[in-house]
């Protein structure tokens, strides 16, 4: 491989006299560690982490006082990655979970590190299943906890695991949707959370025959269990539930009496609490942590805040964390890291007093040319203090600097003090970067969050404007030099700062952003109708005439006409949560008004970047699309790889042929190879959303009775059983009607005549439906998966038919693309299949992919994204057919 320089020359000779470091190259800027998830043994021998071998990660391990280059791997991996394991409490063994075969078989292993290169011993040899790997047991060294998931595909029933001997033993079969499992330090299980049907979290005593609620918090608050206290009769609570509680504190909860107390909660009642440290030899508390400008601890072990003290200064300027000890807490794995440092990693041996590195992240990235990042705060609009950190680019003087405003994604999280990759790039070019924690990021309270509220577009945006007039204000910014870049909801304040405050900024760049609320909203899943509320909530409720009239004007695609400012659009081919025919529509008027656009289509993403080379593509892009507007500099060298990859996913606005609009657009009546055929496909689907994935039991019964065909869909979710019934016309498909029922929630509907009539009772109340439809729907309601599979797919087909909108009473237009081929394996086996986009006229919530097999014509794999849902995934994988 080439090597690559870091050091670049600069482009234009005006800025050659400036003071500022020479240019880095992104690739090192953005280069994914190498090295991860370090590990001491408990006993001390040895010291393992995660680094590729042969391109895949696994599992490395080298005695404790070697070098990192007599390291071995000790898995040898090459079909799924493995990126976590743990060792077990006697030292002897790592376990870890993967797919050996290839099969979807995901079971347990455990390699012996001191047996050479003995083949890992499989400790569960299950078919059919994915284990989870919780942890070892606090009073056992050779126990480990694990789920499984060979009974119920959806929940993971408990199990112990006695690692020597391979024998598993059932400690509770998981029926009543438990997330996490409590245990005691005597090994005892004894608490559990779960999440309730209407969105609450639950804490629970677990006793032999009973699992009882305890706590709840509503789905505005938050309330985590973490662990049981020392003596073992309360468990450690992070919880905000209260009307007149506002941060959240450390509390210790009686599982028997439902009665908390407060431990601790922010000394300077800034920030919500953050991490509770214990001590594993002793089980005391011996830290808190809070995440404010920069992290702040409060020790309650002297002996420990004197070390943190002493390394302190022999790393100053870093924070730091203890990643990993051994049993007698002798030896720690410490790292550290900082605005200008991605990350090392030291051993300190704590009787030695000795710190000795053991890895750098990022090690050929030149820390010295980094720039440092500095908390700043001001006032918003309406008196809140904004906290926000700025990047100024290093040698250059601090005074009317190009600037760049990066609003992070979410928006339901925060930007945090420390090594960033995208503001020390910004930096690097020259501009001052400016990453604001709006109204809504998390952290800071629940009244910080409540305040953006309904405030998309408003005063959300405001928080932004601030900023940079603040920066303005004080000299620092050069107010004809202000861009924006962002992406998901960032895209979408790029969107709007260019649409609702065209004077302020030169430049802006939306990566995967939503520029149609009301599409947004539109894509919660029926059966997630906690989280529908939830959203209406924060964001508004477009079943209101109040809340259909807010998307309107919050929504930059609405106000596109008012946008003057040059714009760079990034969009996903496969985006199941922007819309693609909304997206260029807006590039094509921005074209026709002369204001300066470039678009981005990558074919081979959704919602976000998967591959590194889209990613570094976008960026060069983007860097030599600042430079244009801001007079910064850019870095036009790239990889070969990365610039070929440039030139295929620009698209010339000049070629741009937008889709028309929804009610333009010529419906097809489908022409069917196929007739559908009786059977039960029986589905493993997954919600994957903020770290956390929730399994869900579907099945599509495909049946034949009186003439015609009935497809019925049955999903378990946490909302409750969700039962969606359809009848389907012989020949044709189109769906004649349609019924779903959800706990006290129904849908009866006839489509028939040109018209849908029927019924829909919610919240204990009932609405009449009578629409006119214009034509007969297809892959409507349950089957349509099945009914897509009917159609005469081939690579490039296209068409467009009909479904109707509950919610808004009227037809809605679909548009189906096959973009291609693929292997794909699923649990059911591996299958060639057609990837066929389905896409919402007006409605990104309206778009899927789907994967059906070219043999058998049946859907075998599903992928839906949601903006609504925080970007949660819902993936569905054909388990039995």
């Amino acid at each position: 491989m080439k090597r690559r320089f870091q050091i670049v020359l600069l482009l234009a000779p005006m800025l050659a006299a400036q003071p500022l470091p020479p240019l880095i190259d992104r690739e090192l800027l953005f280069a994914t560690p190498e090295i991860t998830g370090a590990q001491l043994s408990p006993d001390g021998k040895y010291m393992a982490f995660v680094k590729p071998w042969k391109g895949t990660p696994n599992i490395w391990i080298k005695k404790t006082g070697d070098p990192m280059a007599a390291a071995r791997p000790l898995t040898m991996e090459t079909r799924h990655a493995i990126s976590g394991y743990l060792w077990t409490g006697d030292g002897k063994f790592l376990c870890y979970v993967t797919d050996k075969n290839g099969d979807g078989n995901f079971n347990l292993y455990a390699e012996d590190p001191s047996a050479g290169t003995a083949p890992a011993r499989d400790l569960t040899g299950l078919k059919g299943v994915t284990i989870q790997l919780y942890g070892a047991a606090p009073n056992d060294p050779d126990l480990v906890y694990i789920g499984i998931n060979d009974r119920d595909r959806t929940w993971h029933d408990l199990y112990k695991v006695k690692v020597a001997s391979a024998g598993k033993v059932l400690i509770r079969e998981n029926t009543g949707q438990i997330a996490s499992w409590f245990f005691d330090s005597a090994g005892r299980l004894r608490f559990a959370q779960r999440v309730a049907e209407n969105g609450d979290q639950e804490l629970l005593r677990v006793e032999p025959n009973t699992i009882t609620k305890v706590y709840s918090c509503g789905a505005y608050e938050t309330c985590t269990a973490l662990r049981f206290d020392k003596d073992g009769k309360r468990v450690y609570v992070v919880t905000n539930k209260g009307a007149t509680v506002n941060l959240a504190a450390l509390t210790l909860l009686d599982p028997q009496t439902g009665k908390s107390e407060t431990v601790e909660s922010d000394p300077l009642r800034r920030v919500d609490f953050g991490t509770a440290v214990f001590s594993e030899r002793t089980d005391d508390l011996a830290f808190t942590t809070y995440t404010d400008d920069r992290q702040r601890r409060y020790f309650k072990d002297k002996e420990l805040e004197a070390e943190f003290k002493w390394m302190e200064t022999k790393l100053p300027g870093k924070d730091l964390t203890v990643g990993s000890s051994t049993r007698d807490e002798q030896l720690w794995l410490v790292n550290a890291y900082g605005d200008t440092e991605p990350g090392e990693t030291w051993l300190f041996d704590r009787q030695a007093h000795t710190l000795a590195l053991q890895y750098k992240v990022q090690e050929t990235l030149a820390r010295g040319a980094l720039a440092s990042m500095q908390p700043i705060h001001y006032k918003s609009s309406d008196g809140l203090e904004i906290s926000a950190y700025l990047t100024l680019p290093k040698g250059a003087p601090a005074r009317n600097l190009p600037t760049l405003v990066i609003p992070h994604g979410g928006p339901w999280t925060r930007d945090v003090w420390g090594y960033n990759a995208l503001a020390q790039l910004f930096a690097n070019r020259g501009y001052a970067v400016l990453m604001p924690n709006y109204r809504g990021s998390t952290g800071y309270g629940k009244k910080f969050v409540d305040a953006a509220n309904g405030e998309w577009g408003r005063k959300m945006q405001d928080d932004l404007t601030e900023g940079v007039q603040y920066l303005v204000a004080r000299g620092t910014t050069d107010a004809k030099r202000v861009a924006i870049l962002g992406s998901a909801y960032g895209g979408y304040a790029a969107l709007a700062g260019a649409a609702f405050t065209p004077d302020l900024y030169r430049a802006a760049v939306d990566v995967f952003g939503p520029s149609n609320l009301l599409t947004m909203l539109d894509s919660v899943p029926p059966a997630w109708e906690a989280l529908r509320q939830v959203m209406y909530a924060r964001v508004a409720n477009p079943g209101t005439p109040e809340g259909r009239a807010w998307t309107k004007e919050r929504s930059p695609a609405n106000e596109a006409d008012k946008i003057k400012t040059p714009l760079m659009v990034v969009q996903g081919l496969r985006d199941a949560q922007v819309s693609r025919a909304e997206t260029e529509q807006m590039v094509a008027g921005l074209r026709d008004r002369k204001v300066p656009v470039e678009y981005l289509l990558a074919g081979d993403e959704g919602h976000g970047f998967t591959h590194p080379v889209n990613h570094m593509a976008m960026l060069a892009a983007a860097e030599k699309f600042l430079a244009k507007y801001l007079e910064g500099r850019y870095q036009p060298e790239g990889t070969t790889e990365a610039g070929r990859r440039l030139a295929e996913i620009t698209v010339d606005p000049g070629k741009l042929n937008a889709p028309k609009p929804a009610e333009e657009a010529a419906l097809e009546v489908p022409k069917l190879v196929s007739d559908l055929k009786p059977g039960y496909y029986r589905y493993q689907t997954k919600v994957s959303m903020g770290g956390k994935e929730v399994g869900i039991n579907t099945a599509t019964i495909i049946e034949e009775k009186d003439g015609a065909w009935t497809a019925t869909e049955i999903a378990e979710t946490p909302a409750g059983t969700s039962i969606d019934s359809a009848v389907l016309e012989k020949g044709t498909l189109a769906v004649h009607k349609r019924s779903m029922k959800q706990g006290a929630a129904t849908v009866d509907l006839e489509f028939s005549g040109g018209r849908a009539t029927g019924k829909v009772v919610m919240n204990g109340q009932e609405r009449n439906i009578s629409a006119d439809l214009g034509g007969p729907l297809f892959a409507d309601a349950a089957g349509s998966l099945q009914s897509i599979g009917c159609l005469p797919l081939a690579e490039g087909f296209t068409m467009t038919y009909r479904n109707f909108d509950l919610q808004r009473q009227r037809t809605k237009v679909m548009r189906l693309r096959v973009t291609g081929s693929e292997t794909v394996v699923v649990p059911a086996g591996s299958f060639e299949a057609f990837v066929v986009q389905i896409v919402g006229a007006e409605s990104a919530g309206d778009q899927a992919l789907i994967w059906i097999a070219k043999e058998s014509r049946q859907p075998v794999k599903m992928v839906t994204v949601s903006a609504a849902m925080g970007g949660a995934t819902v993936t569905a994988e054909l388990a039995q057919q």
